[in-house]
């Protein structure tokens, strides 16, 4: 597959990526494709850590809000997604910009899994390398600051609403769905029904989060082309590498 060169950013959760992938795309003149399976439903934004209209900047971003939660959406429906927003993008004259922290939804874009065949035959294609024109980078932060991060952005989104989002969400659809369960809002569903406190539902979601946040980060070390900075320096680096 040769497909246009594509710029790729992946981190933990809460480390800064969609603030880095907003300037970057700002200063390379690029486009957005979000490579997040939770960010995919729509009425999942706080929950989901999503970019509001304000943090977009006025950048296009694609791979939001695309299905409901109810509807089946997978891996390989994603990777068709991409490389057709890829083309487009790219066609037009614009750097595609792919970012995320789903492991599986980057790996499927970059090494081009077919999904058609088991497993096995997919780490195959991972150990023989991503197809061209990916260059990917991604974020480091160190452990008591990125634990920090994740504390801040818990308040800020109890602040925020997520309550009362989760209260709607729950008038819809059952909380069986795999998109009800991701993440934060079975904690906050305890919370309504009043099994725990706020403070509770609070330190619960920092935990889980800070355990997301470790799962990243081990699938994201086994890939060994990820060209790694440090988040206070990763927009200099990716723009040292577009200039050079």
């Amino acid at each position: 597959m040769n497909l246009p060169h594509t710029l790729v950013i992946v981190g933990p959760t809460a480390s800064g990526k969609t603030t880095a992938s907003i300037e970057l795309a700002k200063r390379l003149d690029g486009e957005i494709i979000s490579a997040d399976s939770r960010a995919i439903y729509l009425g999942l934004d706080l929950g989901s850590a999503k970019p509001t209209p304000e943090e977009q900047s006025g950048i296009p971003h694609y791979g939001i809000d695309l299905v409901n939660p109810d509807e089946r959406f997978t891996v390989a429906d994603f990777q068709e997604y991409a490389y057709a927003k890829i083309r487009d993008i790219a066609g037009r004259g614009k750097l595609p910009i792919l970012v995320g922290g789903s492991g599986l939804y980057v790996d499927a874009v970059i090494y081009n899994y077919n999904f058609s065949v088991q497993d096995k035959a997919q780490q195959f294609d991972r150990a023989r390398g991503p197809e061209q024109n990916f260059y990917t980078v991604g974020i480091t932060v160190p452990r008591d600051e990125l634990r920090d991060r994740i504390r801040a952005r818990a308040h800020i989104m109890f602040d925020s609403g997520i309550e009362e989002e989760t209260k709607k969400l729950v008038q819809q659809y059952p909380m069986g769905l795999q998109a009800m369960r991701s993440n934060i809002y079975p904690i906050i569903k305890r919370l309504l029904d009043g099994e725990i406190t706020r403070d509770e539902a609070i330190e619960l979601f920092i935990t889980d989060d800070w355990q997301l946040a470790r799962r990243q980060m081990t699938w994201f070390k086994r890939n060994p082309g990820i060209h790694w900075h440090e988040r206070a320096d990763i927009v200099q680096a990716v723009l040292n590498h577009y200039n050079k």
